[in-house]
């Protein structure tokens, strides 16, 4: 028996998924290099894939014996198949997961379901959660919240000495997801926000949060007035500055440019990723 075979399914997994970790490199550098798909920037990625692959190789062990990945990738369409109970955007994270594992395209394998706005539950009606969360005691944090569009990670740690006022404008520096630094445009209620951070000085603003706390529903809240901020008259820009949504949002329409603004101080590059999830039709 080789070396190889002595390393468990799930062992295998882990090695295969750390050659290809790259934290603290640019990513964006490697785009222009087109070899992005070899490599996972972030920890939280990597825990992600982690575990979808693990639950994969798991079930070719159940199903079929298999000792190594090259025995299981015969079945990955197989068992992709099995997942369509869950949501599109499940299943298409598991099939992004498996392609890393085996450095090639997630279109390589079966097509997976569309994944639709309106399929989407996360922060768009009541939940159970809200029972257990007052607006009305939180009423300070909320419009922190919807004033600045910080994910939950990153309002967490947030200290005071973050506070940055340029241009006649507050900001605050942050650190997001895969190490990126941004400075994001403090809007709504300025003056609670600066106070708020202003009294915490070099100590984290809140020193608690509550995980009942809807942040995704705040930072959408955010995304939108700060796009109404800039968002021009439709009428008066050319097709190519207009961005057209497609699918069920078909016929709604954007101004790219404030969406771009939106995107970067939400800590999102591509704008279509906030016509999917942040911006109200």
């Amino acid at each position: 028996m080789s070396r190889h075979n002595k390393i468990s399914l799930i062992g295998q997994v882990k090695n295969s998924l750390d050659d290809k970790l790259k934290i603290g490199y640019s990513k964006h550098q490697d785009k222009k290099l087109g070899i992005t798909n070899n490599y996972i920037y972030s920890w939280s990625t990597y825990k992600t894939y982690l575990k979808h692959c693990c639950y994969f190789v798991k079930w070719c062990k159940l199903n079929y014996k298999c000792k190594t990945l090259d025995d299981c990738k015969p079945y990955i369409n197989e068992y992709l198949k099995t997942r369509f109970n869950l949501s599109a955007y499940t299943i298409k994270l598991e099939a992004c997961a498996l392609a890393k594992l085996y450095s090639c395209s997630s279109n390589d394998f079966i097509t997976t379901p569309k994944r639709l706005r309106g399929n989407i539950k996360r922060s768009r009606s009541y939940a159970k959660r809200d029972e257990l969360f007052s607006e009305e005691i939180h009423k300070d944090f909320i419009d922190f919240c919807k004033s600045t569009g910080l994910r939950r990670k990153e309002i967490t740690s947030l200290k005071g000495n973050q506070l940055i006022f340029k241009n006649d404008n507050y900001y605050i520096g942050v650190i997001g997801k895969g190490g990126r630094y941004r400075e994001l445009l403090v809007i709504g209620n300025v003056d609670l926000v600066v106070n708020l951070m202003k009294n915490a000085k070099n100590n984290k603003v809140f020193k608690s949060i509550s995980t009942n706390a809807d942040i995704h529903s705040y930072r959408a809240d955010y995304c939108n007035s700060l796009y109404n901020m800039f968002a021009r008259d439709l009428k008066t820009l050319p097709k190519s500055e207009i961005y057209c949504c497609r699918n069920e949002l078909a016929g709604v329409w954007y101004d790219k440019q404030a969406m771009l603004i939106a995107s970067r101080n939400l800590g999102h590059n591509r704008i279509s990723v906030i016509a999917e999830h942040y911006l109200r039709a």
